[in-house]
C-alpha cells in the first residue's frame, strides 16, 4: 500500500512531464485577433469609384506602372503624393518617369468627376511627354 501522497514506490517524487499549452493557445488567439483587426487597415490606396466597362482589354504588367488618380472632389494624386495644382502635375510626372524606358501612365478617374476635368488631367499627362496613357476601369458587377 502506498502512503505519502505523491511518492512513487521507490520513495522518489515523480516529475510532471506534460506541457501546459493553455497560455500558448491564449497568446496565439490574441495575436490572431490583432492581425484580423489590423489587416484591413493596411490597404493604403485612394478611394476612387471607377467607371464600369464590360469589354476592357487587359494590359500585361511588366513593371509597376505610374498611376495618376483623380478623386471625386477633384484632388489629383500620384501614388500617395497629392498634387495641389494641375500645373504642377507635368513636372512631377517627368520626375517620376525619369530613367524609365516606357513612358506609360494609368489614369484612375472617379466616374463622378466632370469630363472637362478628366480631359485637363489627360492633357497635362500628355504634355509631360507620356507616350502611353491608359484609363483604369472595372468590370460591371452582375
Amino acid at each position: 500500500m502506498e502512503l505519502g501522497g505523491g511518492r512513487a514506490a521507490g520513495g522518489r517524487r515523480s516529475s510532471m512531464s506534460q506541457i501546459n499549452v493553455t497560455p500558448l493557445v491564449d497568446v496565439m488567439l490574441v495575436l490572431l485577433i490583432i492581425f484580423m483587426v489590423t489587416a484591413p487597415m493596411l490597404d493604403q490606396g485612394v478611394e476612387v469609384d471607377l467607371p464600369e466597362v464590360a469589354e476592357a482589354p487587359g494590359l500585361p504588367a511588366q513593371q509597376e506602372p505610374l498611376v495618376v488618380t483623380l478623386q471625386k472632389n477633384g484632388q489629383i494624386s500620384i501614388g500617395q503624393t497629392r498634387i495641389e495644382q494641375i500645373g504642377k502635375l507635368g513636372p512631377v510626372i517627368k520626375q517620376a518617369l525619369k530613367g524609365k524606358p516606357d513612358r506609360e501612365v494609368f489614369l484612375e478617374a472617379d466616374q463622378q468627376v466632370p469630363y472637362g476635368r478628366v480631359v485637363q488631367v489627360m492633357a497635362a499627362v500628355k504634355a509631360a511627354g507620356v507616350e502611353k496613357l491608359g484609363m483604369v476601369t472595372r468590370l460591371p458587377e452582375e
